[in-house]
């Protein structure tokens, strides 16, 4: 799958019911959108050419002809790499497993597209961008409940290990607490899948006084936190009903947060080499061997 086609998908449920029908068209004919003049679009879609503007601004382009540049070039670059995938395990979700090995199945590929899908969406700039700040700042705070929270922890300890300041708390009223005491030096990094969950924007809020740099781990949306957040690093997965618990999101958040890790310790790693090497020793020497 493409990347505009992951970014339709994610921002689908906020679009208008105009905005839908258009989603609904593109998605399930790709193809005719480099073959068809936006009248003719918007006739066979039964949306206004207005509606197929306004698609494509949200989605981030200038019009229907840069949409049309960037999805071609992305197809062609897509075309010999992706194989299709098993619509019926993806999103069959938990109720759809009538057997364990088809729930084996249905979990296996729920991740590998979560993953798949997440590299797609990743932006290499902006993961420069950020990994900079996070070596460059004074501090690291981080933001996260819930399932999310384990992903917070996870970046934590990461960036324990190479010797950044950097500070996670489960407990909410703690995250209230160090989101007050921000300098500008600082990166505040904010971890949620719908960019929606009420505690985190309110840290959002109460960091955005400080004027520190902030980061937004979350899924391509219209939400409060891709919003607000300074920099974004989106994550999809193929997650659709809410009994599927954060699995496929879980691991999206992980490998992204893995990602970022790599390319902190690499652009940093005249510094980190010998931090990593002692942390490994330490814990290498608790290890029962024999």
């Amino acid at each position: 799958m493409t990347k505009t086609e992951l970014r339709v998908q994610g921002i689908y449920d906020s679009l208008s019911n105009s905005g839908k029908k258009v989603a609904d068209y593109f998605l399930n004919n790709v193809e005719n959108v480099f073959h068809m003049p936006i009248s003719q679009l918007a006739a066979e879609s039964g949306a206004s050419q207005v509606a197929w503007v306004r698609f494509c601004k949200t989605i981030g382009f200038e019009g229907l002809k840069d949409l049309k540049r960037s999805l071609f070039t992305e197809l062609n670059e897509n075309s010999a790499e992706q194989q299709p995938h098993d619509s019926e395990l993806l999103y069959a979700d938990i109720r759809g497993c009538d057997t364990i090995d088809k729930m084996i199945q249905t979990v296996r590929s729920s991740s590998i597209q979560a993953i798949d899908d997440t590299l797609t969406l990743l932006d290499s700039d902006t993961i420069e961008r950020v990994s900079q700040l996070i070596i460059k700042g004074d501090s690291v705070k981080i933001f996260g409940v819930g399932a999310s929270a384990l992903v917070a922890e996870d970046l934590f300890n990461k960036l324990l290990r190479i010797g950044k300041n950097a500070c996670f708390c489960r407990d909410v009223h703690i995250q209230f607490t160090y989101a007050t005491n921000l300098t500008p030096n600082d990166v505040a990094v904010f971890i949620s899948h719908s960019g929606a969950t009420q505690e985190v924007i309110e840290c959002l809020h109460l960091v955005k006084d400080s004027g520190c740099s902030t980061v937004a781990i979350t899924k391509f949306c219209k939400s409060v936190l891709a919003n607000e957040a300074d920099y974004l690093l989106f994550t999809s997965s193929p997650e659709v009903y809410r009994r599927s618990g954060a699995m496929s999101s879980r691991i999206a958040q992980l490998t992204l947060v893995d990602v970022l890790f790599t390319a902190i310790a690499n652009q940093d790693y005249h510094r980190v080499e010998t931090l990593l090497d002692n942390s490994y020793k330490i814990c290498h020497a608790h290890k029962i061997i024999g």
